[in-house]
């Protein structure tokens, strides 16, 4: 019996959330529909924009439309890309990359990393044009990692038998349900090492490194802003200010105008905030292992 309270124990702490919180957060925002109208996250004379990459990329969307339509704003001149994530999957990761190049090649991108550049995040903002980080920042962890349970032991215990129609030798490869042939592990290694080969020279390529020596500055090794820099992973430690200073002077804008976010995407981004703070609180550490 504590073996089932255990295997659903996430799943109540998601209702309880939803319970307690999701329908507080959905009135709230619908006030403020009702009574902000549709201002626009334009601003008169703006001229520079700053972008965010945040969070773990799952879902890469949202941050592309942005991407588009401020390389396709003729009034804007720079962008400051924020970056504070842990990274995520291959896919997008490798989109946000070519989205940021493609960026960059219209006007000048600086990235600047808040908190946290890593895996996926770091390859998402690799081609900006400049890389600032803050002192305190984690840069690197370029890597590439594939995990699977096997619950084989405990789904025998609970009486659970799989049933399967294949055709294809390796089309379970990746199972849950029993542990990996040789074949598979083999073939997902493959796999593993061929998304490295691609990731690593990308960075090899846009920050200008020997892929021959890419164990001291890849590997999955995680540094400090300092460490990053010494390996050629950054360009400068510096404060925000620092970035945004950097972002003027490659834009050539006389007076810079940062474009502000609309009433209506701060408090998206508020309740998307305290959403994750909510849930993080609700799952303990098990969020925390992407």
């Amino acid at each position: 019996m504590q073996f089932l309270k255990n295997i659903f124990a996430p799943i109540g702490a998601v209702l309880g959330f939803i319970n307690k919180y999701f329908k507080s957060l959905i009135f709230l925002l619908i006030l403020f529909l009702i009574f902000a109208g549709g201002e626009s996250a334009q601003q008169k004379g703006a001229n520079l924009a700053q972008l965010s990459l945040s969070g773990a990329i799952m879902d890469d969307s949202e941050i592309l439309e942005k991407i588009e339509t401020l390389k396709n704003d003729e009034t804007i001149k720079g962008v400051l890309l924020l970056i504070d994530s842990p990274g995520g999957a291959l896919s997008p990761s490798v989109e946000i990359s070519l989205a940021v190049k493609s960026l960059n090649s219209r006007k000048p991108v600086v990235a600047y990393a808040k908190g946290t550049m890593a895996s996926g995040s770091y390859l998402g903002g690799v081609w900006a044009s400049k890389i600032y980080a803050n002192p305190g920042s984690f840069i690197g962890s370029i890597g590439v990692i594939m995990q699977g349970l096997d619950v084989s032991e405990a789904a025998a215990k609970l009486g659970f038998a799989e049933q399967i129609v294949k055709a294809g030798e390796l089309k379970e490869a990746g199972t849950m349900m029993r542990k990996w042939s040789d074949a598979e592990r083999a073939s997902l290694q493959a796999l593993v090492d061929e998304s490295y080969e691609l990731f690593t020279r990308e960075v090899a390529q846009a920050r200008s490194l020997d892929l021959r020596k890419r164990d001291t500055w890849a590997n999955a090794r995680v540094f400090l802003a300092s460490g990053a820099k010494g390996v050629g992973l950054i360009d400068e430690v510096g404060s925000l200010e620092d970035a945004k200073s950097a972002l003027v002077k490659a834009s050539g804008v006389a007076d810079p105008i940062w474009q502000e976010p609309s009433a209506y995407e701060k408090m998206i981004d508020k309740l998307a905030n305290k959403s994750e703070s909510l849930v993080r609180g609700a799952f303990g550490a098990k969020l925390m292992a992407y």
